[in-house]
């Protein structure tokens, strides 16, 4: 048969119950100092009732310097591990796959929510010296919070606090981990010779600069259970067609490498890196290629994204091969039940399940 949008799929031993995975998406919530909150339970947990698949926390910072604002999720203690578990718990418990995006960064670290203007904050201002490959700070029209270049301490630290991360996310019930490398942050800013202009075995070549993505993919797998999927995600071009950057033949390369570490999924984003990125055209399935080209030459599966906001578009990408899941974002933050009233809309009301406590709505 066919695979469409609410046929399961399995990673490793892990199962979800259908193709939809709720992207990770930052709250800029948390009461202090990186603690999970009821906003996150409540957020998390109603789409977890809402019937999709996997459901991911936000980018959930390793250290916490790697915080994107103070108001962002971490989980670089073991109180941090506590707060999260009832989270997961009660994710599982509504029948999806808690999962756990692990984060750092990096450069575009250090500034305020979005609701406060993005705005850089200054460690006088309650910000932080942040750090990247390279002393280039993201190009903010104010003074950037304090930069350093990395040492190979700094790197070497970077990566034993994913592997710490996972370890405690394990411990709070997590099922899937991801290794987030996307979007402009720090393992990101490592792969583009945009933002990468070290001249040791972390700069240069492709295989200096992918180092520290297969150090910490590496390392997250070893912590993590053999019968529970590693993803990592990825921005998959710079879009900065005007200059040396980061490519879709780089990010296939790349997932190669990352399959052969014990990667079990790339989800598959894009752009991110700069603010003169240029994309073509926002529209519907717009970063779709990207993953439907990452899934035809290599081996590993993918999840697609960008502008999927209608059941029969998200049915389709699965039906037709393009990706393995459906990761939704803006939508699932306008309709929390975004799968069950897909499955009503495609005929496939037979295949989910309303929480028993709504089905006198049904």
């Amino acid at each position: 048969m066919t695979d469409d949008l609410f046929s399961s799929v399995t990673f490793r031993e892990s199962t979800a119950r259908n193709r939809v995975m709720v992207s990770p998406m930052c709250q800029y919530s948390c009461a202090s100092d990186g603690m999970a909150t009821d906003w996150h339970h409540v957020h998390l947990g109603s789409r977890a009732t809402g019937g999709a698949g996997i459901v991911m926390t936000e980018a959930t910072a390793v250290e916490s310097r790697g915080r994107i604002s103070p108001d962002d999720l971490g989980i670089w203690s073991d109180e941090h591990a506590d707060a999260l578990a009832p989270i997961a718990e009660f994710i599982r418990d509504r029948g999806a796959l808690p999962a756990i995006q692990l984060a750092h960064a990096g450069r575009k670290a250090s500034k305020t929510s979005p609701w406060d203007g993005n705005q850089p904050l200054q460690p006088d201002d309650d910000g932080w010296e942040t750090i990247a490959p390279s002393a280039e700070p993201w190009p903010y029209d104010d003074t950037p919070p304090e930069l350093r270049e990395m040492t190979t301490d700094d790197i070497a630290t970077v990566v034993d606090s994913f592997a710490a991360a996972a370890e405690r996310a394990l411990d709070a019930g997590f099922e899937i981990a991801e290794v987030h490398a996307a979007h402009g942050y720090l393992l990101h800013e490592f792969l583009s010779p945009v933002t990468n202009r070290r001249e040791d075995e972390y700069g240069g070549s492709l295989e200096n600069r992918t180092r520290i993505v297969r150090e910490v993919t590496e390392a997250v797998r070893e912590v993590w259970p053999d019968d529970k999927p590693v993803f990592v995600r990825i921005s998959a071009t710079d879009w900065l067609p005007d200059r040396e950057s980061w490519t879709i033949e780089d990010s296939v390369h790349l997932s190669e490498e990352l399959h052969d570490l014990g990667a079990d999924l790339i989800d598959v984003s894009a752009g991110g890196l700069h603010p003169d990125q240029q994309i073509p055209n926002p529209g519907p399935n717009y970063q779709v290629p990207f993953a439907e080209r990452i899934r035809e030459d290599t081996d590993i599966p993918v999840g697609a994204v960008g502008g999927i906001t209608e059941p029969a578009q998200a049915d389709a990408l699965i039906r037709n091969g393009r990706g393995d899941l459906a990761i939704i974002g803006r939508e699932h933050l306008r309709d929390p039940y975004f799968t069950l009233h897909a499955a009503a809309e495609l005929d496939a009301e037979d295949r989910v399940e309303w929480p028993r406590q709504y089905r006198r709505a049904v």
